[in-house]
Order: structure tokens, then sequence, then C-alpha cells
């Protein structure tokens, strides 16, 4: 069985602190990319998502350690395998146990470069835990390497070390999608597209549009459009690197997000609600589109403000309100919306290649209580809808649960609700499920009409 994480809890980051960091360094070595890493790792293994660690790290090393950080994440169910084979005993020291995990996802992506590996991990544990454990980290990478075939043979016919994810989690692919579980499981254990999306206010037209595609090729940056629409890297970029983003001629937007525009149905100077709009990527993409008298509710002031901030990039404005979208008596004026945009909380489970921490924070009975909320969020924002208006519903799952099942009985529960043709989707369907592949990630929309 693999390991289970600890409980999820609010608060500063336990062991993710900078000591192991440089303040300025151009070039890190691996070592102290490895150290950064485990940081990471380590707060996931304490139930925490890797937000405040990776900020924690310094910004030359950043990169590196997120890209260490993550892929171990992703095979995580791989690594915990292994290590119940490799380990006497359990390992207490979270730092170490995450630094063990980065180290093994390196060494079977990477086995030509075995030596080099296991000796910057050796170097990174002496700055981690004083020299401790030099000779059990030494010990057990070497073991691996020598019993590679063996281990990942044993892998491979292991369900949770095989496919990198919960075996709850393969259960309910299997009974949702039981022709697509294999490939949405590969997907969830990939590198993540990197998106783009022009700004149409500051990218108005062609010229402007090739003008700009100009900076990128002149800055070596491979782009192409995807077939949603959304410009492509060839390779993902930190944003400052990309020409035009702090001018907010574009932002990072996935492509399946993207669509979210289009299917609101909006027209200019309507009056539109983005009920759970941090981080702001679609609520800025409708202004970009329209002119919208737009409200954008978050729940989180801190997430509230970020919307703010994309909004002041792009040279765009809205209201923007830290409030619970379902306590309607603490914002809601009384004037009814012509369309509204319900992005509500989820599961995650259709960008994990992004997030790879959720799929093992997150428990069976989280995907319950997540239908919960949602189905409070829908009913708490239709009264707000006037009558002929439209609500956009979105997940980033791929959980039925969430999806086709939340919409049909929020339609059983509502008489004046009925399912509309969503605008520019294929053979006039009313909801449609992107599943993650290599252009976009996991969404799922569906587009209700109050009668």
């Amino acid at each position: 069985m693999p390991m289970t994480l600890g409980p999820r809890l609010a608060g500063t980051v336990q062991g993710a602190g900078k000591s192991s960091q440089p303040s300025q360094l151009s070039q890190p070595s691996l070592a102290v990319c490895l150290s950064a890493a485990a940081d990471v790792v380590a707060s996931v293994l304490g139930g925490h998502t890797p937000d405040a660690a990776l900020q924690a790290i310094a910004a030359p090393v950043r990169p590196a350690a997120m890209d260490l950080a993550l892929s171990s994440l992703r095979a995580f169910g791989r690594g915990d395998f292994a290590l119940q084979r490799l380990l006497e005993r359990p390992l207490k020291d979270a730092r170490v146990h995450g630094l063990l995990l980065v180290a093994l996802a390196r060494l079977e992506a990477r086995p030509e470069q075995a030596h080099t590996i296991v000796d910057q991990a050796v170097a990174a544990v002496e700055k981690l835990a004083g020299g401790h454990f030099k000779g059990m980290v030494n010990g057990v990478l070497r073991s691996f390497e020598r019993r590679r075939e063996e281990l990942l043979g044993e892998a491979d016919n292991n369900e949770v070390a095989r496919w990198l994810h919960p075996a709850w989690w393969i259960a309910r692919l299997k009974h949702d999608h039981p022709q697509m579980w294999q490939a949405i499981l590969e997907a969830g254990n990939s590198r993540p597209p990197m998106s783009l999306r022009l700004n149409q206010r500051r990218v108005p037209d062609a010229a402007a549009r090739a003008s700009l595609l100009q900076q990128f090729d002149s800055a070596g940056i491979v782009v192409r459009e995807s077939s949603h629409g959304a410009l492509e890297l060839e390779r993902p970029l930190p944003v400052e690197r990309l020409p035009g983003f702090a001018a907010g001629l574009c932002s990072v937007q996935d492509g399946g997000a993207q669509q979210a525009a289009t299917f609101l149905d909006c027209a200019n100077d309507m009056r539109v609600l983005d009920a759970c709009a941090a981080p702001g990527g679609k609520t800025a993409h409708l202004l970009e589109r329209y002119d919208l008298d737009l409200l954008a509710l978050d729940a989180d002031p801190t997430r509230a403000k970020r919307v703010t901030e994309n909004l002041n990039r792009l040279g765009l404005s809205a209201r923007v309100v830290a409030e619970d979208c379902r306590d309607l008596s603490k914002w809601w004026d009384r004037r009814p919306f012509d369309r509204i945009l319900a992005d509500v909380p989820c599961t995650a489970s259709g960008v994990v290649r992004r997030h790879p921490d959720a799929k093992w924070l997150r428990r069976a009975g989280d995907v319950a209580q997540f239908a919960r909320t949602q189905a409070e969020i829908l009913d708490s924002l239709w009264p707000t809808l006037a009558p002929g208006g439209k609500l956009l519903y979105v997940t980033c799952s791929v959980f039925a649960t969430e999806n086709q099942d939340q919409v049909a009985a929020f339609i059983a529960r509502h008489a004046d609700a009925k399912a509309v043709a969503l605008p520019g989707a294929e053979q006039n369907v009313c909801q449609v499920q992107f599943l993650p592949d290599a252009a976009h990630d996991g969404f799922f929309y569906a587009l209700l009409q109050r009668q």
C-alpha cells in the first residue's frame, strides 16, 4: 500500500526554511536544487500544498527546484513503492524522505547521470541533516541502482506504482471513463503544456499580433497556435522572459480554460458575475473581449487581491470583492445578472499534471464534499440570475460526480433551469468534457439558462 500523507493543514509550512538556499546564485549546483526540492516535497508529505515552500526558495534556485519537486510528486507512487523496499524502517525525517523521493525520480528519469545524482544527493543531505543521514542516503540510492530492473519490474505490476495515482482515483476513472481512463492517467503524469492568451485590447489586430510574434521569434521562443486558438510554447518559460507579458500584451492561460469566454455567450453592456474569480484569468479574458459591468468575487482576500493585480497589469477594470458567493447578504445589491460564470471549487482532477500534490493530498471522500459545496454555490447563485440569463458551470475536474451528475441534479431541483447549447461547441451540445491531452488540461463546461 502507498504511504498515506499527513492531514491537510492551514498556516505556515514547516521544514521549508531558506537556510539551505543561497540568496544569490546564478548557476546553482544540483545539490542545492535537490535540497530545495526536498523542502517542497517535505511540505507535501506534511499535508500542505507546495506553494509556500516554493516561494521560500531563492529566485535563482526556484525554477530547477520546482521542476525536480513536481517531477517527484508526479512519480510519488513509484518512489514510495521503491522506498518501502529499500528502507529497513520508516523514515521519520520528512526532509530526508523528500530528498530520497526527489533523487529516485531523477535516477529513474536520467540513469546515465546516476553517479552525479547520488554524489549530489549525499552532498545535499549533509546540509539538510548535519551529515547524520549521508551513509543511509548513499546506501539507499546505490541499492536502487543495483536493483533497478527488479524494483521497476515489481512497480509495473503494482497499480498505484504503475499509474502513479491513488487506487481510489484510478477506480473512479475506470468507472467514469471506461474507454479513456488509461489515457487520462498518462496525461496526468505528463508535463503540462504552457499556453498563452493575447490581450485583444492591447493586441487588437493582425499587425499587432504579427509584431508580438516577431518579438517571440527574435527571443528564440517557439510558439504555435493550438486547435483551440491558444498560443502554445514549445517549452515552458518563466513569465518574466515572455515578450509583452509585463506590458499586459499576453497572459498565461490553458487552452481549455480559454473556452470559458466563448461559452458564456456574453455581449457588450451585460451585467456579469464571476463568482469564484481568483486568480482572474477568466475575468480578464471576458473583459478583453467585451465591455461589461463585471463583479468578480472570491472568498479568499489574498486570492481576490491577485485578481486586481492581474487586471491592473492588463489595463482592465472590474469591481473585485472578497466574499463567499453563497452569502448573498454580503455582496448582492438585488440587481440581477445577465450572465454568471461559476468556476467552482473542485478536486482539480483535470489539472494534476500542474498540481501533482493534489492527487496525493485528496481523499476519496473529498469528491462528495466538493460536490456538496458546488451544489450550494449553484443553488445560492441561481436567484441572482435574470430571467433568460445564462450561467456557465465550470470545473477543472474529470469526475462525473462533480460534472454531469452535478448538472443533472441541479436541473432536477430547479424547474426554471434548462441546459442550452454552448456557443461554438461542436455538434450543438449543452455540455462538454475536455479530457487532458497535449493541447489542454481537463475541464468541464455546461451552460444553463433561467426560463
